[in-house]
């Protein structure tokens, strides 16, 4: 009886665990999905006609929610202004919440929008939303970037060509711009998995792009009417489910980079996934209520987004997949099969999924981290608070990003 009871306990947690690996694999293998290229001669008529007909150039707004920033926002700003694209056609202002004067200054020099609200609770969404309250003039798109997201000098120009195209919700290439300890490079590998399983795959066959925090540009009308819906910390999977709600496609556009540091220690890696961690489970709660709606529509990307939110975090997933594999060897060889094959596929999974260039970047060296890590994310599960709003801040900044002060 109690091994009837064993089995069934272990049958349940291969399950769980393996529906969470199903769904990677299956993205994991559709980005290898073949694009057939337009033929020279096709693709020689449509650069023709593009050159005879005029290209708008699109009004930006570019936001900066930066809460405690001081050590990164100048150099990040400095370095959107300089962009290839018509200084009259974008505009940068900052949300500094809870920064210095001394940084203030420095923002106060520079040809932006300087906004310094005084939140008794400071969240991404307030500062968004305090921003549109305060900017009057119209734009046509608006972008989101982080504090320390760095973007090249012809990030307007491409990105101009792209919402050309008509789309109305865009999440940018996000990657790593340090790679200074193994945590920093894991958060950079981690991240381009995502971009490959949630966005790029997602793509490949119809489906909306995940969005990431930042990176983002969206229709100026439609992100000034939807904005003031925001609640929690975690506004992009609000902004997403929103999108969705409303059938807006997300495109992914994989050649805009918007290069993004990384944690490098574990104390900020933990903090930053107990924010993600809150953020899955509250938009979980949200989005399933209108799932029955979402399937007499057949809007498929709303239920697909919706099932992302009840995923086990991929590196939870393939050290619980090892460590139960293990266990269940010593108990039966005839119940471990099951368990070492979820562990090969996963692990086909991730390394289908992570860029050839990051496979040779010493990752397998720096695997013995991830035990650490998980420990960690498991940690969060006991802080996890699915009616909790509080913002959960992760510090940014490095030895080359910070201020110089006197």
């Amino acid at each position: 009886m109690i091994w009837l009871i064993i089995h069934i306990v272990e049958i349940f947690l291969w399950l769980l665990l393996a529906a969470s690996g199903a769904y990677i694999l299956f993205f994991a293998l559709v980005s290898l999905m073949w694009k057939k290229p337009a033929s020279r001669l096709v693709t020689y008529f449509s650069e023709k006609l593009a050159s005879t007909r005029e290209k708008p150039e699109y009004k930006f707004l570019l936001l900066y929610p930066a809460y405690n920033e001081d050590r990164v926002i100048v150099p990040s700003v400095h370095k959107t202004l300089g962009q290839y694209y018509p200084y009259k056609k974008f505009h940068v202002a900052v949300i500094s919440d809870h920064m210095t004067e001394e940084t203030n200054n420095l923002l106060r020099e520079l040809p932006i929008t300087l906004l310094t609200p005084i939140f008794e609770k400071s969240s991404k969404a307030k500062a968004m939303q305090y921003a549109m309250d305060q900017i009057k003039e119209d734009y046509d798109y608006v972008v989101i970037l982080d504090a320390d997201n760095v973007v090249e000098s012809d990030f307007l120009e491409k990105l101009n060509d792209v919402c050309n195209k008509g789309y109305k919700a865009i999440q940018c290439h996000r990657c790593a711009k340090n790679s200074n300890n193994d945590i920093a490079v894991l958060d950079g590998v981690s991240e381009e998995i995502n971009n490959t399983i949630f966005r790029k795959a997602h793509n490949r066959i119809g489906l909306s792009s995940a969005l990431i925090g930042s990176g983002m540009c969206f229709d100026f009308k439609w992100f000034k009417k939807n904005v003031y819906k925001l609640s929690t910390a975690g506004e992009d999977r609000e902004l997403e489910a929103l999108l969705l709600m409303q059938e807006i496609y997300i495109h992914y556009e994989e050649s805009i980079p918007v290069f993004d540091e990384k944690v490098s220690n574990k104390e900020n890696f933990q903090k930053q996934r107990l924010r993600w961690m809150t953020a899955q489970i509250q938009s979980l709660f949200r989005m399933l209520p209108y799932i029955p709606h979402a399937i007499v529509t057949g809007n498929i990307d709303f239920i697909d987004k919706t099932v992302q939110q009840a995923l086990i975090p991929r590196s939870m997933l393939i050290v619980l997949t090892f460590m139960l594999a293990c266990f269940i060897t010593l108990l039966s060889r005839e119940w471990c099969v099951k368990w070492w094959l979820l562990f090969l596929f996963i692990c086909i999974s991730l390394y289908v999924s992570t860029p050839r260039q990051l496979r040779k970047h010493s990752v397998f060296g720096k695997l013995f981290s991830i035990p650490q890590l998980v420990w960690k994310m498991i940690l969060n599960i006991l802080k996890i608070n699915h009616k909790n709003t509080d913002f959960i801040h992760t510090e940014h900044g490095s030895e080359e990003t910070t201020i110089k002060r006197e």
